[in-house]
């Protein structure tokens, strides 16, 4: 099979990625196939997939019952508008959604993640108009969260190294204390709960006064649920969750949970919000929402909400936003077969199993002396690198670490990236025991080598 790495560099503008590099680098890898949880590149060469094809895929790759339900569905109909009509699979899907999402009422269907949380945006921000209360007009977020890449999302999670270029588009935002705690640490310190209980504390003062001071101003509070990920994968301490859901019902503030990463098995939970005791007004997920398979997420919100945009047309009530496929058929029907195989496969338990074990090899990485933090929840993991209080991000011969993971990961069979100086890893939440250790045994061994070469 011929390699067309050459036309690749020639056409295709790749995401988040150095172009001068990619078109440099002569160890690129077209994959051609999935077999499993293995990607297989143009030469044959087998990559066991420790991302999970950018955090959504759930069941790997190959013949299974999800796949089937996508190819019945294109048999019969493979796209018809929400615009004016209904079709069965989104009927289907929304049931199924508000069966395990308490507290949620209606469902909007979209394309991404990022359109998801724009949904819930504007949602948000017109519930209020719609009430009579249109100076509430602002959105709170949390330090390090992120929602998209759209103008919106990239407002309310805003990060510098992504996004500093793109600021005079973008939104002001009143923005919370991230909750980063140092949830594992290593050398034979102890977990000091009660550091942990005055630092979460100290977050929700300090959010608290943000609403007392802001809330007249502002329709909603924006947060990713159980975790922030892309920010560094930090993982929320006991109750912070459900402590700022309180504050925002205080405070006649909306809560918009993102769990689009985070929900749907990935911290070891199918609905994450359930598990910190913390009912939003908005939600969203997406990602494995279709076993990684097809482009979809839904917005999810209570009737209150939606009985706000009800009225005569005269009174231009009406919720102004959609897209081309909102609610496709195919995405709809694959979300229905995998949210049927999640409990056919019991996917959830065999995914807290899976925690455990991967709590137990963590602490393998006890001595070594480039770990600064290890962050661990699910199938969730981030561990940190530090030298001597530093960030390592470049080796001592200039190399970039994210690029040394990469290169490295793939001699070894398995593909992972690094978030910075974070190394992580967060596979396919079906995955096997043995096809983790051996994602497991990789990223130790990419520890060590790091370990030389800093």
């Amino acid at each position: 099979m011929r390699s067309i790495d050459k036309e690749d560099k020639q056409f295709v503008w790749h995401p988040y990625t150095q172009m001068k590099e990619w078109m440099q680098s002569n160890n690129n890898k077209v994959i051609v196939k999935g077999e499993g949880f293995y990607l297989i590149d143009s030469d044959g060469n087998r990559y066991l997939d420790g991302i999970a094809s950018m955090w959504c895929n759930v069941w790997g790759h190959g013949q299974n019952e999800v796949a089937n339900a996508m190819i019945e569905q294109i048999k019969n109909l493979q796209h018809s508008t929400l615009f004016g009509l209904a079709n069965e699979p989104s009927v289907n899907l929304a049931e199924k959604l508000l069966k395990i999402s308490k507290g949620m009422d209606r469902v909007f269907y979209s394309d991404n993640g990022s359109t998801a949380i724009e949904v819930a945006l504007k949602m948000a921000l017109q519930y209020y108009a719609n009430i009579g209360k249109p100076e509430k007009n602002r959105f709170i977020s949390i330090e390090n969260g992120y929602h998209g890449d759209t103008v919106a999302t990239m407002s309310v999670g805003y990060i510098e190294k992504y996004f500093g270029a793109y600021k005079p588009l973008l939104t002001p935002v009143f923005r919370a204390p991230s909750p980063l705690f140092k949830n594992i640490k290593l050398k034979n310190e102890k977990d000091d709960k009660n550091t942990s209980l005055d630092f979460v504390n100290s977050c929700i003062e300090k959010t608290e006064i943000i609403l007392k001071k802001y809330s007249k101003k502002c329709c909603a509070l924006v947060m990713e649920s159980g975790a922030q990920i892309a920010g560094g994968v930090i993982i929320y301490p006991d109750d912070y969750q459900k402590r700022i859901a309180e504050l925002c019902q205080k405070y006649d503030v909306l809560l918009i949970l993102d769990e689009i990463a985070t929900g749907f098995g990935r911290l070891g939970n199918m609905v994450e919000y359930i598990a910190q005791n913390s009912i939003p007004d908005i939600v969203c997920f997406g990602k494995a929402l279709t076993a990684g398979y097809f482009p979809l997420a839904v917005t999810l919100t209570t009737n209150k909400i939606f009985e706000s945009f009800l009225g005569e047309y005269s009174e231009n009530k009406q919720f102004y936003h959609g897209h081309t496929f909102t609610g496709n058929p195919i995405g709809c029907a694959t979300a229905i077969a995998n949210i049927e195989e999640y409990k056919r496969k019991n996917l959830i338990n065999q995914i807290r199993e899976n925690s455990k074990h991967i709590s137990n090899r963590l602490k393998e990485l006890e001595t070594c002396s480039i770990i600064e933090n290890i962050r661990h929840k699910g199938l969730l993991t981030g561990i940190e690198l530090e030298k001597k209080g530093k960030s390592i991000e470049v080796l001592k011969d200039s190399q970039r670490l994210n690029y040394f993971i990469m290169r490295e990961s793939l001699k070894m069979g398995v593909f992972l990236r690094s978030l910075g100086n974070i190394l992580m890893f967060i596979p396919s939440l079906a995955i096997s025991r043995q096809e983790l250790d051996k994602i497991i045994d990789v990223q130790f061994k990419l520890i060590e080598m790091i370990e030389t070469k800093v």
